[in-house]
């Protein structure tokens, strides 16, 4: 089975080899390969994008007795030599073609070509949202003709039976035979008439993952019979086996082999609970033959209710052969994630950072983990720089000062199962979020196990600076912030007084506000005392967004140009110099000049 996160660059020329080693700045992980129509079909197992620079027409042929379905077909982006056309051939929505497409498009300056009717349209994909939602389509064959529908119509009717966030192009209804789409966990609807599709011969089903099973089982029962088990209830009950997204069963079963290769198959996880927290559930149906294996006076049901966080069974329990099923439905109002034993579904937090703000220094990762969060956290003014990747998503904007709430609040809405995308300016490793996010965790008892986090890099402040700047960064330095909100300022001034000393190139984060003037003047006076007045400083503010702004001049003169809250100050070492307005630190190369 491919993998999503695996690409393969494939080339023919010289030319083509070049661009593809370019290439390899936007997908860092990637596998340049000289082409080979051999080889394909290997790739084709192992990556889950293929980048080819070459002749469409080579790819088509190549590719064309491979292809099989688009749910696990690889993603496929055709280029020219010189970058100018970024074309999605295959997969473009579910394999993430047209996502790809865009991205290569944006960093090599050329155009992507996409050729789906719905992103054409400017219309939201039906088979990508579904995915984006955790709904699983059932009956895929239904996705074509009811997308068709939509694009003539501009308009698709929705039946949901879970709280679903839907596109403004999507029409919430409440009467299921009005609907182009079901979102249900009843594998049918009882009375509905097809005839209402427009185009269509019948609805497409999508599938919620909200169904929770509780188990019991005898010793040694085989996997085969658990599965015939459960699907016999789930049947019997007019209950989709696509729902269930779930097991749970006493701690004491651990161990079953057949239970566990049950959940193997399917991916789903078990949740164990003791005998304890089993008898603690009021208002289950006892068994003496539980209660004698395990200790528990029920298994199955008490399990099912733990896990689900409701206070009734949608399926009380039924025995079938050596095994006893309960079913219950999930009470995270979002229908994400999949439950975990504490009652919750297990959410996701990315820590991302945007660099400076402007979309072209945002990396694709980012870009992705905010387009695949439910909740999009942060500071308004970084925000407002993302607000065409925040479009149709929650967004919850707080004001300067307020980082810990806004962790807080992306730590709980992450504990009911929801996606979250914390936004950081710069990196949100360097004076940022992501410390923060683990240390809330900790504080609050939480493992690496409850929760996904993943931190996401983003171009630093003092990066972009010394960008605008030439080279000021070349050789060691040290970054400083000169807010004392959080750090004592009489430990501000020791570490400025050590790096001046050593001679070390100095950065100053947060160097001066409305409230914090003195705290940069202060700051000069102690680097003036082992540096030089002529030492070379440079003065950014607002890197690479339109206020952008960047002077070089000197120690002695600094304080006389605008430096606030968005100012980074770049303060050189002994041998910096300035070269055409230009800010250096030499790494210490020999230069060898030109012989005559």
């Amino acid at each position: 089975m491919n993998s999503e996160n695996s690409t393969a660059i494939l080339y023919i020329t010289n030319e083509g080899l070049g661009l593809a080693k370019q290439l390899q700045e936007l997908y860092p992980g990637a596998r340049v390969v000289k082409f080979d129509s051999e080889i394909i079909s290997k790739l084709w197992r192992e990556c889950g994008s293929l980048i080819f620079i070459m002749a469409a027409g080579i790819v088509v042929r190549t590719v064309s007795p491979l292809i099989g379905d688009k749910k696990t077909d690889p993603a496929i982006v055709v280029l020219d030599e010189k970058g100018m056309y970024a074309i999605s051939l295959l997969s473009g929505h579910l394999g993430g073609a047209n996502g790809i497409a865009g991205q290569i498009a944006d960093f090599l300056g050329g155009t992507a070509v996409i050729t789906t009717a719905s992103d054409v349209n400017n219309l939201p994909s039906i088979d990508l949202w579904a995915r984006e939602n955790r709904l699983i389509i059932e009956n895929r064959h239904m996705v074509a003709p009811i997308t068709t529908s939509y694009l003539d119509e501009r308009e698709l009717r929705v039946y949901s039976e879970t709280e679903t966030n839907l596109p403004e192009e999507f029409l919430k209804v409440s009467d299921p035979r009005l609907a182009d789409v079901l979102i249900t966990n009843k594998e049918k609807i009882k009375n509905l008439s097809s005839s209402h599709t427009r185009e269509a011969k019948e609805p497409l089903y999508l599938r919620p993952k909200n169904l929770v099973i509780g188990i019991g089982c005898n010793s040694g029962t085989s996997a085969e019979e658990i599965e015939g088990a459960v699907v016999t209830v789930l049947d019997r009950n007019n209950l989709s086996f696509l729902s269930v997204c779930s097991i749970a069963t006493v701690d004491k079963k651990a161990g079953e082999p057949g239970l566990a290769a049950f959940a193997k198959k399917h991916g789903f996880e078990i949740s164990l609970f003791t005998c304890e927290e089993l008898n603690a559930v009021d208002g289950v149906i006892k068994s003496e033959a539980a209660l004698k294996a395990t200790g528990a006076k029920a298994v199955a049901e008490p399990a099912a209710l733990l896990l689900a966080g409701a206070d009734g069974l949608l399926v009380p329990k039924e025995k079938e052969g050596n095994v006893t099923v309960a079913i219950a439905v999930h009470q995270s109002s979002s229908g994400s994630g999949y439950p975990v034993a504490n009652g919750s579904y297990r959410g996701k937090i990315y820590v991302v950072g945007i660099g400076p703000g402007s979309l072209e220094y945002i990396t694709p990762r980012a870009k992705n983990a905010i387009t695949n969060s439910d909740v999009i956290v942060g500071y308004d003014t970084y925000l407002a720089l993302i607000q065409e990747l925040a479009k149709d998503k929650e967004v919850i904007s707080t004001g300067m000062t307020q980082e810990t709430m806004r962790c807080e609040t992306a730590v709980e809405l992450a504990g009911s199962g929801k996606t979250v995308s914390v936004i950081s300016g710069g990196d949100p490793g360097i004076y940022a979020m992501a410390g923060l996010v683990f240390e809330i965790l900790r504080s609050n008892d939480m493992e690496a196990a409850d929760f996904d986090v993943e931190v996401i890099p983003g171009i630093t402040a003092l990066s972009a600076c010394a960008a605008k700047l030439g080279a000021p960064l070349m050789h060691d330095f040290v970054c400083i912030s000169l807010s004392d909100r959080l750090t004592q300022w009489g430990l501000i001034e020791k570490r400025l007084e050590a790096a001046a000393m050593a001679d070390f190139v100095i950065v100053l984060y947060n160097p001066k506000s409305k409230g914090r003037t003195e705290h940069i003047s202060k700051a000069r006076d102690i680097i003036l005392e082992h540096r030089e007045p002529e030492t070379p400083v440079g003065i950014v503010k607002a890197a690479m967004r339109e206020s952008e702004s960047a002077v070089t001049t000197n120690l002695g003169d600094m304080l006389d140009h605008d430096i606030d809250m968005q100012t980074t100050v770049i303060v050189g070492n002994s041998q910096t110099f300035i070269w055409n307005s230009l800010m250096v630190t030499p790494r210490g190369y020999e230069i060898r000049g030109s012989r005559a």
